[in-house]
């Protein structure tokens, strides 16, 4: 069964720090894209980070410098560090994986399998 859970979410102040997890089964990271996406209640889903099959790493602006994703080929689980939280970063976050490799990665539509998700809370 082709999967991912995410898990490490949980309540922090601003300026404060998560490593959010997300465990893969039945996929390989050179095979599949992977991103994060968060949503926060009442917005879409947004695309902060991606990585691709070859292990490029990309960031949208709102979330560079504070946040680093990786990926662990081994364990098959990619790690999400973030950094200095803000408020507006409460929301909760996905990953998602895709064999597509044409289209934007930070597009949710370009993903077809998707966590459960973990809720970040940030306070301030």
């Amino acid at each position: 069964q082709v999967q991912v859970v995410e898990s490490g979410g949980g309540f922090v102040q601003a300026g404060g720090s998560l490593r959010l997890s997300c465990t893969a089964s039945g996929l390989t990271f050179d095979r599949y894209r992977m991103g994060w996406f968060r949503q926060a209640p009442g917005k879409e889903r947004e695309g902060f980070s991606c990585i691709s099959r070859g292990g490029s790493i990309y960031y949208t602006n709102s979330v560079q410098d504070r946040f680093t994703a990786s990926r662990d080929a081994a364990t098959n689980t990619l790690y999400l560090q973030m950094n200095n939280l803000k408020p507006e970063g409460t929301a909760m976050y996905y990953c998602a994986a895709t064999r597509r490799v044409s289209g934007s990665c930070f597009d949710a539509t370009q993903y077809d399998l998707w966590g459960q998700g973990t809720q970040v809370t940030v306070s301030s």
